[in-house]
């Protein structure tokens, strides 16, 4: 979960993730920063897009690639809504949030807890609906 309102830009998130998958946007005009990554899609784009089906679900439900099939086409790039998948120049690679297997780094380092990891249980998962949801928004908006 991400509670951009106890963010403080401190930017740990975005130094720890092994991925290079958190980046903290800070909104001047209304004083507030917000970490952005993977919010792992219920029904993600990414992974309906790719047409080597190296993007897939894990045995704890994040979506992660899988860096021996992946061609490097970047479709799941575009289909991503969020924009939260990119490619790595140097190291040749997609690059997005894996969840660090259960234990993320940047929720696990956050001095403020602005970010959480819960697990996606039934009982979260409509709240996890709605968060994206007003990020989704939010970005919208912005553009």
């Amino acid at each position: 979960m991400i509670s951009p309102k106890l963010c403080n830009n401190c930017k740990t998130c975005e130094a720890v993730c092994p991925n290079d998958a958190v980046n903290v946007i800070h909104f001047e005009e209304v004083e507030i920063s917000v970490p952005i990554m993977c919010v792992q899609c219920e029904d993600a784009a990414c992974m309906k897009v790719c047409p080597v089906e190296a993007i897939y679900r894990d045995q704890i439900g994040a979506v992660v690639v899988d860096q021996k099939k992946c061609i490097g086409c970047k479709m799941c790039m575009v289909a991503c809504s969020m924009g939260n998948i990119h490619y790595s120049n140097a190291e040749k690679k997609i690059m997005k949030c894996d969840l660090c297997d259960a234990n993320p780094l940047c929720a696990k380092y956050c001095p403020t807890r602005t970010l959480e990891y819960i697990d996606g249980t039934v009982s979260n998962i409509s709240k996890k609906k709605v968060l994206a949801s007003k990020f989704k928004e939010l970005f919208e908006e912005i553009q």
